[in-house]
């Protein structure tokens, strides 16, 4: 803040009365839709007398399978939010011709396309990628939990906050108006002097924590807790895939905080690492912030590919065709993913040598990423391919993955991104790779597991249905950017001079709306799926019928301390060979299975974090102090909690398991 400033209040500092946008109609609006849907959900959890069980069984569970459906909850509710700032974006430039300026005022629209970004990368891309490896990973390698079970739960409710916070700014102050990568110098005090930038940098900073502490867990779970006789090259792909994932966040997350916690430092303290004076370079920032900016983009596709891979033998009957050649690509695009990240500023002047060697890594790239492909295709080569909703999914990925990938390429040479560059081509290009790889193989993976979660299946024809939708709306929405784009359309344009543009702006309003039914018909397949879920019930444990899914003979859902013996691996199909050899495992001679509790201290330290945030970002330095204090305090105090474990007793896991022998005789 200048010196001429006004003194701040030592309680509430520089919040007042006008941070609440009473006078904003759209944000009055949305507010009191969220307190009416608060409501009422607290309403329904009062009436049913779901407190104590919500508390119980989820908020303070360390379960792995229950945190991993809670990441992918929490992406599903801000996928919603993130699709409304898309939708919005796309009728203010279907509007914004001959003399119009569209419904959204500028400093709105630039808010809604930052926080858009924010919100698909850090808050639902990224919590579904963690949610399903959180859930699948340790069923596939035979561990009965991940390694560090508080630090998971503690990583998921710092997700969670940090995603809250974003929200309040919506609703208190504004968010950053500098786009989601917060550059310089848009993002430093000079040109934006309010609290929106402050509100991203602390939600990033928080939500980078929690997967920087999911990235660790996950890490040493797959390398230390592995079934016995699971070498690495018998491990299923997904694991591979996520086990690249992580050494890439815990490499790459580093460079992430680094870059944010110096842009605070200039915007809070008045260092001057990222201005242009004093010694500041603002591409230091660019450069730091893409080093750990394009290995995420990894991070979220290389589970995407794993997925495929699990999906694609199951619903083919078939073993997956070149599963060595597989893991070799999965570990070329995690070393290659780390030397590619300057192609985002091919234009700031590097000269051509640095031009040149970062392009040919670029398209380097899509040589191992073509293996997959082709693996994949492949496997589906004489193999008895049922079109189940996954496979629906995989067919409609195989197409706009590789048309994201051949522009990719495109965009790859230097001289021709000198014409792309900063166009609608990036926009519809990221969005190629992004909605074809990591939105259709999450909706696969929640497809394809949801079984093993709940035990029983989700509706076909509405899966198939949303599949349609999103897949033709991805197609009507993007593919006009591509003209625009190459016809020399900016991006992050609120209006626009030239009528002869608005024509595909207007059908790309049209695809993001056949999306929106889309994402309708997925809700609407939750809710058939519910209703009729004993038609769709999974007894056996492998809900695709054909003893090739890949979590051994755990039951549909599995119990708190998924396995009653450790399984045993021989081959990388051993979890199929098991199956086929009708869930052979031993009957009798149970022992106690050792079980950590559940912690209330995850969600504590977590709320005590926004409260910290929301402090630091308003100048509240009583509030902040006093919440940071507390933060120590209890997190110290649950280093002295020794009874942090229970036992199941052996009779309650014999019975367990011999009420699932039953139902599988049963099946027959």
């Amino acid at each position: 803040m200048s010196a001429d400033s006004p003194p701040l209040d030592p309680i509430f500092g520089r919040l007042t009365l006008d941070a609440f946008p009473i006078h904003e109609p759209i944000l009055v609006a949305t507010f009191a839709v969220v307190v009416l849907a608060g409501l009422s959900v607290a309403g329904a959890l009062t009436y049913f007398r779901l407190w104590v069980p919500l508390w119980r069984d989820w908020i303070t569970t360390v379960d792995h399978k229950r945190i991993g459906i809670m990441y992918i909850v929490l992406a599903l509710i801000m996928l919603l939010r993130g699709f409304a700032d898309a939708v919005m974006m796309r009728l203010q430039q279907a509007m914004a011709f001959n003399g119009s300026d569209g419904y959204l005022p500028a400093h709105h629209f630039d808010q809604i396309f930052t926080a858009h970004g924010v919100i698909m990368i850090f808050f639902v891309a990224t919590p579904l990628i963690v949610g399903v490896m959180n859930f699948v990973i340790p069923l596939q390698i035979g561990a009965r939990d991940v390694s560090f079970p508080y630090l998971n739960n503690l990583g998921f409710w710092l997700t969670a906050v940090a995603a809250i916070l974003v929200n309040v700014s919506l609703f208190v102050g504004e968010f950053s108006q500098a786009g989601w990568v917060g550059e310089p110098p848009l993002s430093g005090l000079d040109a934006s002097p309010g609290v929106g930038v402050d509100y991203y940098l602390w939600a990033l900073q928080i939500s980078g924590a929690g997967t920087l502490i999911g990235g660790i867990n996950l890490l040493a779970t797959i390398i230390k807790m592995r079934a016995p006789g699971m070498s690495f090259m018998r491990m299923p792909i997904f694991c591979w895939t996520s086990l690249c994932v992580n050494a890439l966040i815990v490499l790459s997350f580093p460079f992430l905080t680094i870059s944010i916690t110096l842009l605070t430092l200039d915007r809070l303290i008045g260092t001057h690492f990222f201005t242009t004076d004093l010694g500041g370079n603002p591409m230091a920032y660019v450069n730091l912030v893409w080093v750990w900016g394009h290995p995420e983009v990894y991070i979220l596709i290389l589970p995407a590919l794993g997925v495929f891979s699990e999906v694609v033998p199951v619903l083919c009957g078939k073993r997956l065709f070149g599963y060595t050649s597989m893991v070799y690509a999965t570990v070329s695009i995690t070393v290659i993913g780390f030397v590619v990240w300057l192609h985002h500023f091919f234009t700031m002047g590097s000269g051509a040598s640095v031009n040149g060697f970062f392009g040919l890594m670029t398209a380097l790239i899509a040589i191992p990423t073509g293996v997959k492909v082709y693996n994949w295709l492949f496997t589906m080569y004489r193999g008895r391919v049922r079109m189940e909703t996954p496979m629906v999914w995989t067919v409609a990925f195989m197409f706009t993955f590789l048309l994201g990938g051949l522009s990719g390429v495109l965009c790859s040479i230097p001289a021709l991104d000198f014409q792309l560059h900063n166009s609608l081509v990036l926009v519809a290009h990221f969005h190629n790779v992004a909605i074809g790889a990591i939105v259709f193989a999450m909706m696969a993976a929640i497809d394809f597991w949801f079984p093993k979660a709940f035990g029983f299946r989700l509706d076909p024809f509405w899966g198939r249905l949303s599949a349609y939708f999103w897949t033709g709306g991805f197609f009507v929405a993007f593919m006009p950017l591509y003209i625009a784009g190459v016809m020399g359309t900016t991006r992050r344009t609120r209006v626009f001079d030239d009528p002869s543009l608005q024509i595909w702006f207007i059908i790309a309003a049209i695809g993001s709306l056949l999306i929106f039914i889309g994402v309708l018909c997925f809700l609407i397949q939750i809710y058939v799926s519910i209703r009729n879920r004993e038609a769709l019930r999974d007894v056996t444990g492998d809900a695709w019928g054909n003893g090739r899914t890949l979590e051994w003979s755990t039951s549909s859902p599995p119990p708190d301390y998924n396995f009653a013996f450790t399984p045993v691996a021989h081959d990388v199909d051993a979890w199929a060979n098991m199956k086929d050899h009708g869930y052979s495992r031993p009957l009798d001679g149970f022992n106690a299975v050792h079980m950590p509790r559940n912690t209330s201290v995850g969600i504590i330290v977590s709320v005590l974090t926004l409260i910290f945030s929301f402090a630091i970002v308003w100048y509240m330095w009583l509030v902040a102090a006093v919440s940071f204090g507390l933060m120590v305090l209890v997190s110290i105090g649950h280093t002295f909690n020794y009874n942090r474990s229970f036992h199941i007793p052996a009779d309650q896991v014999a019975r367990t398991e011999g009420e699932r022998t039953r139902l599988l005789a049963q099946q027959g």
